[in-house]
């Protein structure tokens, strides 16, 4: 970790800006870009800080990298990028990707992104990461130039390995299994808290009923008049707060939502898994097939039925010299068939022991960083009550002045 780029340089959106104009297909457009700067830790020259370097990149861009980090390190949990569009909000706040505070938040999960990238072991290292934050000008071709598309497996693919591997890894079946439970829980406490909020907010706005009341009752009392008056100003303040307390609460929700988005990253690593084994597999049931054909050309007998052997009674048998040629060429298919079959054990191997060490990284983030996040949100829920307690003290302190 003392390597991480990390520790290295010093990383930041700092910045948010609305824009137009024209995507791919010439129609006008309206995005969001988002500004990186990044400063190296090490100064320059004695007593002097190194220059802050900045580019400005949209969203997409961040999708092209993650991607390719995904496709490119396919054993590793990728970590996720904050939501394209507001999801499990209470009904107060906008869903709408060009709201000013939903793309703050935004510009906070993507500078999180970044930072989560950059203190990777591995990913840290990667030269497409490395010119993403610090080369603005022909970047997209440097990615594409890589072929990285070409390596992504289809979904088609993938589901057919999902249901024909003979022989999943119990591990990671469980993990599979494991990251679907948390997405459901994570889904199910985002919305409560949402219908949480919604319910929070009317309690407090009511407050605000209490103000006008109260303010509308001391423009007839002299003696109660100042007491009632200052007893509605702190009900009506108490009213105002929900607004800044419910945005607060959404960025302790987006850090509940990375979670929601790692369980994805989590399932992708247990789709490869499953690739790589069905290909073994394959590889494994082609070399056997091949080896019995082999076998039933040099003895002359067919085990299995088969097109060939209803061929060779129909049209007469091979001659040996034709028999001895599809042997030859069978047996070097069995010498590749062998290689590659062995090759593919490594290959599964090596994935299996770089995924599972990844995996173990990722536990212990995440444990740290979801009672981090549970602690901080009781945290902010204490303090709101003793808020509500105060108005209420204060408003107990008006009255018997009266």
């Amino acid at each position: 970790m003392e390597d991480c780029l990390a520790k290295k340089m010093e990383i930041a959106v700092s910045e948010a800006e609305k824009r137009t104009g024209r995507n791919a297909m010439n129609m006008q457009e309206t995005y969001t870009a988002y500004l990186i700067e990044t400063r190296a830790v090490e100064p320059q020259s004695e007593g002097q800080c190194a220059p802050v370097d900045s580019l400005w990149r949209r969203y997409s861009e961040f999708e092209l990298l993650r991607n390719y980090l995904s496709v490119t390190y396919p054993h590793i949990v990728v970590p996720p990028l904050p939501e394209k569009r507001a999801d499990f909000v209470w009904h107060k706040l906008s869903a709408d990707n060009m709201d000013p505070d939903f793309v703050e938040r935004r510009r906070i999960g993507l500078e999180n992104f970044l930072l989560r990238v950059a203190s990777h072991p591995v990913l840290c290292q990667d030269k497409i990461f490395y010119s993403f934050l610090t080369q603005e000008g022909g970047w997209k071709e440097m990615v594409n130039e890589t072929g990285f598309q070409l390596k992504a497996d289809s979904r088609l693919k993938a589901l057919n390995a999902t249901f024909r591997v003979k022989n999943p890894d119990k591990r990671f079946t469980e993990l599979k299994h494991y990251s679907d439970e948390l997405q459901s829980v994570i889904s199910h406490l985002l919305r409560v808290r949402a219908r949480v909020a919604d319910r929070l907010y009317g309690v407090y706005k009511v407050h605000g009923n209490y103000g006008r009341v109260f303010s509308e009752w001391s423009a007839i009392e002299k003696e109660m008049g100042d007491g009632l008056q200052s007893a509605g100003h702190h009900m009506d303040v108490y009213a105002a707060s929900i607004d800044d307390i419910l945005e607060e609460e959404e960025h302790y929700a987006d850090q509940l939502k990375e979670y929601l988005f790692y369980a994805e990253a989590l399932r992708a690593v247990c789709r490869k898994h499953e690739l790589m084994q069905y290909d073994l597999e394959m590889a494994a049931q082609d070399l056997t097939s091949k080896k019995q054909q082999c076998e039933e050309l040099a003895t002359g007998t067919v085990r299995t039925f088969s097109l060939k052997g209803m061929t060779s009674k129909l049209f007469g048998q091979e001659t040996p010299e034709q028999r001895e040629a599809k042997i030859k060429v069978l047996e070097e298919q069995i010498q590749e068939g062998e290689e590659q079959l062995k090759s593919k054990n490594l290959e599964g191997r090596d994935f299996v022991k770089s995924a599972w060490a990844d995996i173990e990284r990722f536990k212990e983030q995440k444990n740290h960083d979801l009672k981090e996040a549970l602690i901080n949100y009781a945290v902010m829920q204490i303090s709101m009550c003793k808020k509500g307690i105060q108005v209420w003290t204060n408003a107990k302190e008006c009255f018997s002045k009266m």
